[in-house]
């Protein structure tokens, strides 16, 4: 990978699940790079270089780095890595120190954006802040960099909503809404959410009020313009904002699916926090929960993280010496197009997994899994909950996702039980009824590059080589697991 020698990367979600597994990659394949600018979210840079420590350094997953390395990786590190105290929802990232901002922007080759807040009901003006106008403002500092000849945006592959059918690599463009009944302006949605804050002042709300109030309107704006989610809908924007104002900067968008443990690098089955399906697995192995709501056959696109780490590293490869800036360069990393799996494909293996190996409580005692009740509509999900609402409240405080931590259990009644549990049911709903098979068409053109420089062995992002099977009973469900359980 030439390309990177002597070249400077800012990082921009450095600490996250993806952006770890990508500085690990790039140290380990390439050392010869210049310098690694971490953007991290600190009060000072003494805060920052003990946030990269605890929640990078420190981390497992470079175990093979340290193994590589030995005792020179803490030189290697203090050489070439440098986390920057800052936030992606300040202009200019937040970057106080005047003398290091200018290094940095005169310096910085690539830029690469993995932040992003994944919560799917977050409150509108945190997600609004990080997944739109984040994008924003990383776009503008790049515009101010002297010498960057690439900007990475990680998006996500369900900014279609709840697409049918082949769901092609297109952009989506500013004012574009997936219902066509509105129109989405973007400004309009800013300052929705600045009166609905002085409202709620005005009204001397509560934090859990407010946040509460927060979440709902998200959901509310993204029906409205017909995205499922506050999630999906403000990465939609992030998207529309950088490509409508990208101007001659080189821009590359990919949109992974849902991201899994690693297959193999830098060692199978790495995984950081429960993701979307794992709080499943960890529900199920526990014993919290034998029931799953959704069509057995609904297509289930997972892409191991190392995977996607890979191709962000073989586009940043392929259009390093291309001088086209105008055409859009978008790119799916799943497997639906080429490898699919469905939602019973997963169900069984998770049986099969756990009757095998089953979970040893705290206490010693061997937790017995029993085969998956799969609910097929919401109105059976209502059904099952009126009957078992208390051990499915004990359920969601194991997921940990979504509104609990403002919901004072003692005072919810039976209904209020259902109809909390309906509204998580309808956050996860759009993606185990998904029927879209995400088109990868530039992906695969991608691959066939990587594959003409003979790279594919050093960057394989091609899901044909998964067999799902071995990698849920062998790597990822192990993985998940060691690392959440």
């Amino acid at each position: 990978m030439e390309f990177f020698v002597s070249k400077t990367i800012l990082i921009i979600g450095a600490t996250g699940f993806l952006g770890k597994v990508l500085i690990e990659k790039i140290l380990r394949t390439q050392p010869d790079i210049k310098k690694l600018f971490l953007v991290v979210r600190a009060k000072n840079s003494e805060d920052a270089q003990e946030r990269f420590n605890n929640e990078v350094l420190e981390s497992e997953l470079l175990g093979v780095l340290r193994d590589k390395y030995g005792g020179n990786l803490s030189t290697l590190v203090e050489e070439k890595v440098f986390p920057v105290a800052g936030d992606i929802c300040s202009e200019d990232l937040g970057i106080q120190n005047p003398d290091l901002k200018e290094q940095i922007l005169g310096e910085v080759d690539i830029i690469i954006n993995t932040a992003a807040t994944i919560t799917f009901d977050e409150r509108y003006d945190v997600a609004m802040r990080i997944n739109a106008l984040g994008a924003m403002n990383l776009l503008n500092f790049a515009k101010k960099c002297l010498k960057v000849k690439m900007f990475v945006h990680v998006s996500t592959a369900y900014v279609c909503g709840e697409g049918t059918g082949i769901v092609p690599e297109r952009a989506y463009h500013l004012g574009e809404t997936l219902n066509g009944n509105s129109y989405l302006d973007i400004d309009e949605e800013k300052k929705v959410i600045e009166e609905k804050l002085m409202e709620l002042e005005a009204q001397n709300a509560s934090e859990k009020e407010v946040k509460l109030a927060m979440k709902d309107l998200g959901i509310q704006r993204a029906s409205m313009h017909g995205w499922p989610n506050t999630y999906s809908f403000t990465k939609a924007m992030g998207e529309m904002l950088l490509l409508a104002f990208k101007e001659d900067l080189h821009l590359i968008i990919l949109r992974p699916t849902i991201i899994t443990s690693t297959y193999k690098e830098p060692f199978p089955g790495w995984i950081e926090g429960a993701k979307t399906i794992d709080i499943f697995v960890l529900m199920y192995g526990k014993g919290k929960s034998n029931f799953m709501l959704g069509d057995p056959n609904s297509i289930l696109d997972v892409i191991p993280v190392d995977m996607v780490v890979n191709a962000m590293v073989a586009a940043v490869l392929h259009h390093a010496n291309q001088e086209s800036c105008h055409q859009e360069f978008i790119y799916h990393v799943g497997s639906s197009s080429t490898n699919p799996l469905k939602l019973v494909d997963i169900q069984n293996l998770l049986f099969r997994y756990f009757t095998d190996n089953p979970w040893t409580t705290n206490t010693g005692n061997l937790v017995k899994v029993h085969k998956y009740l799969l609910l097929t509509s919401m109105a059976s999900l209502r059904r099952y909950i009126a009957i078992y609402h208390l051990p499915l409240l004990q359920v969601l405080k194991l997921m940990n996702v979504v509104l609990f931590h403002y919901l004072d259990e003692k005072c919810m009644t039976a209904e209020k039980n259902i109809n909390f549990v309906m509204r998580i049911a309808e956050l996860y709903k759009p993606y185990l009824f998904f029927y879209g098979i995400f088109d990868d068409t530039n992906t695969k053109r991608l691959r066939m590059a990587t594959e003409q420089i003979n790279m594919m062995e050093t960057l394989n992002f091609d899901p044909n080589c998964i067999k799902w099977e071995d990698y849920f009973m062998n790597t990822h469900f192990p993985g998940v697991v060691k690392y959440t359980f």
